[in-house]
């Protein structure tokens, strides 16, 4: 059967709140929720599925795991990493050493013998900017290419068959590399979505909790978008126009565009998922603040498609200096340009959905999959209108999910005085646990204290603020973020900040996270990055699922103007992070 389901937030928020009303209090082992004030809340037993879910987490009192003398590097880059061949034109893929676990001692001395004495206290892993895009939709500025290579990238019709295969990847693993304790859960840290769209939402609940998904909207026989529409800034795969990106190699691929939008299958992930918000998640072009306006073009029947550089450049600087974080310039350039517009295919499914729908829809127990139901939000999230939450990881560690986008506009972000305030208290009241806090944004990119239109009276923090709160308490070991879309691993005031590289830009990455105790005063944070399971040479003949997964990363690769730094140095890679044990 088709798991594609409704999107009408009506019949989602009706869903839910039924599914999840007088369940106070039910544990859900390793994977229960926790509300507001620190303490259990709702859960709920999954409905059945067509599918084996997979092997059920360990609960959090399960003995601590004992760690394994020889990791488990397969399938992991400590053992093999994506590595262009030749260093000008169009690059193809194929293997290359692995990265080497770096040892890290500016928070606390490495001790002879811990790895003989360690024992595993949780392990997880992160995903982050997946990036699931309609690339068909009205609202996207691909016109902005020549001024910035975010604004279209040649592989983001394959965006859904990559997050598939990252899946196919994560739900192989035998076990964390370092520590070999099973992977109990999976956290995504926001940008899971691209264009605030409720068909981008539908395929991304799909893909992690399995099932059918169809990557197209309008025409239901053809795609309608900017690569089948003649333009030289953008990679025509099918035509034999001398494009912009053929000029530089790009292939013709015949029948590209129909696999494209042709069905995927999702197994979903094997365990438990999480999931945090981001800005592209609730905010249209993950920049404007919402209005009626962007409701009503996202749906319609016209599209732009191109635009002189000059005007362009001038909009995207504007963008990048919160300029119009209401849009309004934006609203204007695309009312004056409508009788130059492409004509497309209306879709209301491409209609965005507010934050709380967002909750909505992970509440709805169609896309329960292997849990928790929810995926860390519960019925409280809707009562109470926040995005934000608690959650059991193991036995004396709790996880903090953070909402970090300012809905008055702009891609950075920040945080609300009632979320900082929640934020110390569960803090306070969890002084004896380990916590591992996760958002968005990382504390370079809060910088955005715009008031959000739905609470203009509550003053906005930064990362600044944000940071010097975490490392307050001793009892936090690290913040994990995105957004930035590069490795970085940055020491601060007792904690690490751990930033991962998004899944649609190359290397295109996802982190494993390990949790162990020492038993000599400290404990070790070990990261490691993964690639999806997808061959790492494209057989361009080859438009199966599995054949577009590696597409996907190759054309990430030779994206014209990418960031080449996005996989950090070696010590934002794969490392064993010290701290002392406070």
């Amino acid at each position: 059967m088709s798991r594609t389901g409704s999107t009408d937030p009506a019949a989602l928020h009706r869903r839910a709140l039924l599914a999840t009303v007088g369940a106070v209090g039910v544990s859900a082992g390793l994977g229960a929720a926790l509300g507001s004030g620190g303490g259990p809340a709702e859960a709920a037993t999954a409905p059945p599925r067509a599918r084996s879910a997979g092997p059920a987490a360990a609960p959090s009192t399960a003995p601590p795991v004992r760690a394994r003398g020889t990791s488990a590097r397969h399938g992991t880059t400590l053992d093999t990493v994506a590595t262009p061949r030749g260093a000008t034109g169009y690059r193809r893929l194929g293997e290359g050493p692995g990265w080497p676990r770096v040892l890290r001692t500016e928070l606390a001395s490495a001790g002879n013998g811990r790895a003989e004495r360690r024992t595993a206290l949780a392990c997880f892993v992160q995903f982050t900017d997946l990036h699931i895009v309609d690339v068909q939709h009205p609202l996207r500025y691909e016109y902005l290419r020549a001024s910035t290579a975010s604004a279209w990238r040649p592989q983001e019709a394959l965006s859904v068959a990559g997050t598939v295969s990252l899946i196919e990847r994560v739900n192989a693993l035998p076990g964390g590399p370092a520590t070999g304790s099973p992977i109990a859960f999976v956290m995504t840290t926001g940008d899971n979505t691209d264009n605030n769209s409720r068909a981008e939402l539908q395929w991304f609940l799909t893909a992690m909790s399995g099932g059918r998904i169809i990557p197209n909207t309008g025409d239901e026989r053809r795609y309608e978008g900017v690569q089948n529409s003649g333009l030289p800034l953008y990679w025509q795969p099918e035509d034999a126009l001398r494009d912009s990106d053929k000029q530089l190699g790009f292939p013709r691929i015949d029948g590209f565009l129909h696999a494209a939008i042709r069905e995927v299958r999702s197994p979903g992930l094997r365990m438990p998922w999480y999931s945090t918000v981001g800005n592209h998640d609730t905010l249209p072009g993950g920049a404007y603040a919402r209005g009626g306006f962007f409701a009503e073009f996202a749906v319609g029947g016209r599209k732009l498609e191109s635009l002189s550089p000059a005007e362009g450049a001038a909009l995207w600087a504007n963008v990048r200096k919160a300029g119009d974080p209401e849009g309004r310039r934006f609203e204007e350039l695309l009312r004056s340009r409508t009788r130059g517009m492409r004509r497309v295919t209306p879709d209301e499914r491409r209609a965005p959905f507010t934050p709380l729908e967002y909750v909505t829809a992970h509440l709805d127990p169609w896309h329960t999959g292997p849990g928790p139901r929810g995926h860390g939000y519960t019925a409280a999230n809707l009562a109470e209108e926040r995005l934000y939450y608690s959650f059991r990881i193991a036995d004396g560690v709790l996880g903090i999910s953070l909402d970090s986008t300012d809905n008055g506009g702009h891609y950075e972000g920040s945080l609300g005085t009632a979320q900082l305030r929640w934020l110390e208290r569960t803090l306070t009241e969890h002084r004896d646990e380990h916590v591992l806090v996760f958002s968005h944004h990382t504390g370079a990119t809060m910088r955005n204290l715009r008031p959000d239109p739905a609470r203009p009276d509550e003053k906005r923090h930064g990362g600044e603020e944000l940071l010097a709160l975490l490392g307050r308490h001793r009892n936090v070991l690290a913040w994990i973020n995105g957004h930035s879309h590069k490795n970085n691993i940055t020491p601060r005031d007792g904690f690490w900040e751990i930033s991962t590289a998004s899944h649609v830009d190359f290397p295109q990455l996802a982190r494993v996270i390990e949790l162990a105790d020492n038993h000599d005063g400290t404990l070790s944070l070990f990261t490691t990055l993964v690639e999806s399971a997808a061959p790492y040479r494209a057989d361009h003949s080859d438009l199966s699922q599995t054949g577009l997964a590696s597409l996907y990363r190759e054309l990430s690769l030779n994206t014209p103007g990418a960031r080449t730094t996005l996989s950090g140095e070696p010590g934002d890679r794969n490392t064993e992070l010290l701290l002392a044990r406070r």
